[in-house]
């Protein structure tokens, strides 16, 4: 019988060998595909070998980092920033997140809340699960500049804080809330803001997220703002002046609550319309009050947004005629005209 050659033993793959194409590696990260394409193009993620036919090889290390960024970006860290940093400096970004996390699920959250929408879009998440924590609403305000004498003593985990239209003129206020609130942290979500204020909250270690953002993210986010605790140091910054800003017509029709009346109230429309023309007119206005404020802080480019401020007015009108009609046809509330905004 012929003696057969023995088998050599297999070599350790090293961990910077490139062994799994894109796919495998999304895949193996967490992270979809597509998404994963794009952070590469983007930010240059990783500095991957090329198969023969050129695709991608990921090594095992780089499939490890693309985890770990994956894992933190849920977190509600920037993708720009995690982009440049290595393996390490990303597990130690990580670890204290496990921390925050192991002790928050042995309780409840503390959450204050400030905003009109935010404990209607949170309610169907505060009993947690195995992978969240349980909210416990310790305090609630409608209204921003309100919220620093409501809050007073609230002793929150978490301040959320759902701002429209987010300006420099509102930091004093964001620090005033979350000293009142004393609150460990704190989240906010808004849907229009200049980059310079961003850098202002992310200075005070604000967490920031523009909306429309998932109830159980913002939940994530709370978590992640635990494991990222810093001292408060509250930016003080000069009242701006809001003169010459865009007044745009014609006059509003729905308010921000007329609309949320609309959206929870029930209807015949299967396909949800009234929810979807609800959200639209938000997102719409919103912009249309931030382009207003635009005009009023920077006169170089004042008469640029104040032309966007109208058009986005008209447009506001244009829907807002749909909406009116289409309330009508389900029997949805309307505002009464004396209710009606100016």
């Amino acid at each position: 019988m012929p003696t057969l050659p023995e088998t050599p033993p297999s070599e350790p793959v090293s961990p910077d060998a490139g062994l799994y194409r894109s796919g495998t590696a999304a895949n193996l990260a967490g992270v979809p595909v597509e998404t994963l394409r794009v952070w590469e193009r983007r930010y240059a993620l990783t500095q991957t070998e090329r198969s023969a036919h050129g695709q991608r090889l990921y090594s095992p290390r780089q499939v490890e980092r693309l985890g770990l960024i994956k894992r933190l970006v849920d977190h509600g860290h920037p993708v720009g920033l995690l982009a440049r940093l290595s393996v390490e400096r990303l597990q130690e970004m990580l670890a204290p997140l496990h921390t925050a996390s192991a002790a928050i699920h042995a309780r409840a959250l503390r959450v204050a809340l400030v905003g009109p929408s935010l404990t209607m879009r949170l309610s169907s998440d505060l009993r947690g699960s195995s992978t969240m924590p349980a909210c416990d609403i310790v305090r609630v305000c409608d209204s921003l500049a309100e919220a620093p004498h409501n809050l007073q003593d609230a002793r929150a985990d978490i301040v959320l804080i759902e701002v429209a239209e987010l300006s420099d003129a509102l930091l004093p206020q964001i620090s005033q809330i979350r000293e009142a609130a004393e609150a460990r942290a704190a989240v906010v979500l808004y849907h229009f803001s200049a980059s310079g204020t961003l850098d202002h909250l992310r200075e005070q270690h604000c967490l920031l997220a523009r909306e429309p953002v998932p109830p159980a993210d913002v939940i994530r986010m709370c978590v992640s703002a635990l494991g990222n605790e810093a001292p408060v140091q509250p930016r003080q910054q000069p009242a701006r002046q809001h003169e010459g800003a865009a007044q745009p017509a014609p006059v509003r029709r729905f308010s921000d609550a007329d609309l949320e009346a609309i959206a929870a109230a029930g209807n015949s429309v299967q396909c949800g319309c009234p929810h979807h023309l609800a959200d639209i007119l938000h997102i719409v206005g919103s912009f249309e009050r931030f382009s207003q404020q635009c005009a009023s802080r920077n006169e170089d480019d004042a008469a640029l947004h104040q032309d966007l401020a109208i058009v986005a007015g008209q447009a506001r009108a244009l829907l807002e005629v749909a909406m009116d009609r289409l309330a009508r046809a389900e029997g949805l509330p309307l505002p009464s005209p004396a209710s009606e905004p100016g």
